[in-house]
């Protein structure tokens, strides 16, 4: 039996927030499927006053995304449940036909994790602080590390308005979350310069993206639940005055 005839029917659960950028790249695999799938939102993250405690019993190690089977088996980490889907799920593939291509795709998606995720960490944490806690220095050395990382992708981006190739590839659901945190939110939220300034490959990349409507689709959800958050935490602060 076909291996998508054999999941046919089945309800998945996808346990994740919208304002992560990792479940994002699972969520383009469900839209592009046609995989119908539960989103469940879990208790406990960001400024919650919830504890993980539950989701901790569908994934002990408490992060998001994790894809919960019809027979209640679960799967963390992001880039293992794209690869999952793509197996399960195998039409219409994300992953270029070609090894080359299909390398450079899992390249793309490395920096985005290693290079990109990380250098923007302490900017997550400075987020997360008072105002007055800032460091301006330590806000700046990270935006440089930043820019550094963002160079990688420059150099490594496709040229045909997708990360690679010329359709989506499981690449561009790593990237362009990360870029709208990279280049909207970061620069709104600390005052800084654009991230994307003299890095053409990825501005051109990043214009292009926007236009496929199922990028598009991701990006819209990501703005969405950042002016979410932010719109949440301006209410909590405005209460405790």
């Amino acid at each position: 039996m076909h291996r998508a005839e054999a999941t046919k029917g089945r309800r998945l659960k996808l346990f994740q927030t919208y304002d992560s950028p990792f479940p994002t790249r699972v969520r383009l695999l469900l839209y592009a499927k046609g995989i119908e799938a539960e989103i469940i939102q879990p208790p406990g993250f960001h400024a919650s006053t919830e504890t993980k405690e539950e989701y901790l019993k569908v994934n002990p190690i408490g992060r998001v995304p994790t894809l919960v089977l019809d027979d209640g088996r679960a799967l963390p980490e992001s880039e293992v449940i794209c690869e999952y889907l793509e197996d399960a799920y195998p039409e219409p593939s994300l992953r270029p036909a070609d090894s080359w291509s299909r390398a450079r795709m899992r390249l793309l998606s490395r920096i985005c994790d290693f290079y990109v995720v990380m250098a923007m960490v302490p900017l997550f944490t400075f987020s997360a602080r008072s105002r007055r806690h800032w460091e301006p220095a330590a806000i700046e050395a990270a935006i440089d590390k930043l820019s550094e990382a963002l160079a990688y992708l420059d150099d490594f981006i496709g040229e045909d308005g997708y990360a690679v190739g010329h359709g989506l590839t499981q690449a561009d659901g790593a990237i362009a979350p990360q870029l709208v945190l990279a280049n909207e939110w970061i620069p709104e939220l600390f005052g800084t310069r654009a991230p994307l300034d003299g890095l053409p490959r990825l501005a051109a990349y990043w214009r292009a993206i926007q236009t496929d409507p199922l990028a598009a689709r991701l990006i819209a959800e990501t703005r969405d639940a950042i002016a979410e958050r932010k719109a949440a935490a301006q209410a909590a602060a405005a209460a405790r005055r």
